[in-house]
């Protein structure tokens, strides 16, 4: 039974949906995810400081017992083309606090503009950037949302062809793993999402990948080879458009001998987590418990 909470940011979600203008803005787009953003601020206790990693832009955040050997590399969602640390500074804080890391959030380029590679290029720098500073990989979680979980996935494969060391652990929230939009769920889902439209994400990957097959595996992971890749955490809403691609990865993943958690949330939407409702925070908990579990184990 979803929370009345649930059920009000559903309604607000449909409403917000319904009232933007036909067809794709992009400027529009960014300005409207900044101002979602806006309606969840950081709590008090929570320290965002700014920083560069290699000239990207960047924001350590830090709740007060986030441990110092820690670090959650995470990788913010929007389709390529939307986000920033104003956008992704609220989850990172939830993340920084319920693994007890402190979350490296970086600003890495974004389609139009700086169309494939380059997303997967700054992410791949942001992790060899912690390793040189001194970070073991053993000490590393890395992850994101949407976008930035095919990003985790891309970079993670990124580094393991280069034959870089990988991280300890992935934690994916509603991974968007299939560019192409060839899951079942865009259209049994397509009623039951709030705010997520099938043509919109069969659409806007032009802008990141242009004429590039989108069965590409650094572009949609579902088609990568996932043998050897870290444990992972994948959450992902039962009624979203993107289901099936966190459904086809798990299935893949395990087959490959990826260790894998898995959970889906019934009555719930993409990326949820980030909003103010009863259900994120379990989630967000949940997310805690494997990380912490898991370096329990490794230490």
């Amino acid at each position: 039974m979803p929370s009345l909470e649930s059920i009000a940011v559903r309604q607000y979600l449909k409403a917000y949906a319904a009232s933007q203008p036909a067809g794709f803005n992009l400027e529009a787009s960014r300005k409207g995810l900044e101002m979602l953003a806006s309606l969840t601020p950081i709590a008090l206790d929570v320290k965002a400081e700014k920083t560069t990693v290699e000239g990207i832009p960047a924001e350590w955040v830090s709740a007060p017992n986030a441990v110092e050997d820690r670090v959650f590399l995470y990788l913010h969602g929007g389709a390529y083309i939307l986000g920033n640390c104003n956008t992704h500074r609220g989850i990172a804080a939830k993340l920084s606090r319920s693994t007890s890391s402190r979350v490296l959030l970086p600003e890495y380029r974004l389609a139009p503009e700086n169309p494939f590679p380059a997303a997967i290029e700054d992410a791949v720098q942001a992790y060899r950037w912690l390793v040189s500073s001194g970070y073991k990989p053993e000490q590393i979680i890395i992850g994101g949302d949407s976008a930035g979980g095919g990003l985790t996935l891309s970079t993670l494969l990124s580094l393991k062809e280069a034959g870089d060391e990988l991280p300890a652990l992935t934690v994916l929230i509603s991974p968007w793993t299939d560019l192409g939009g060839t899951g079942e769920s865009m259209e049994t889902r397509a009623d039951a999402d709030p705010w997520l439209k099938p043509e919109a994400s069969r659409a806007t990957p032009v802008l990141y990948i242009g004429d590039l097959d989108r069965r590409t595996p650094l572009v949609s992971p579902i088609y990568a080879n996932l043998e050897g890749l870290p444990p992972m955490l994948v959450h992902v809403g039962n009624d979203e458009i993107l289901l099936s691609d966190s459904v086809r990865l798990v299935d893949r993943a395990r087959a490959a001998g990826v260790e894998v958690s898995f959970k889906v949330w019934e009555d719930l939407w993409h990326v949820f987590h980030t909003f103010e409702i009863p259900e994120a925070n379990q989630a967000i908990d949940e997310i805690g418990e494997f990380v912490n579990q898991k370096f329990k184990v490794n230490v």
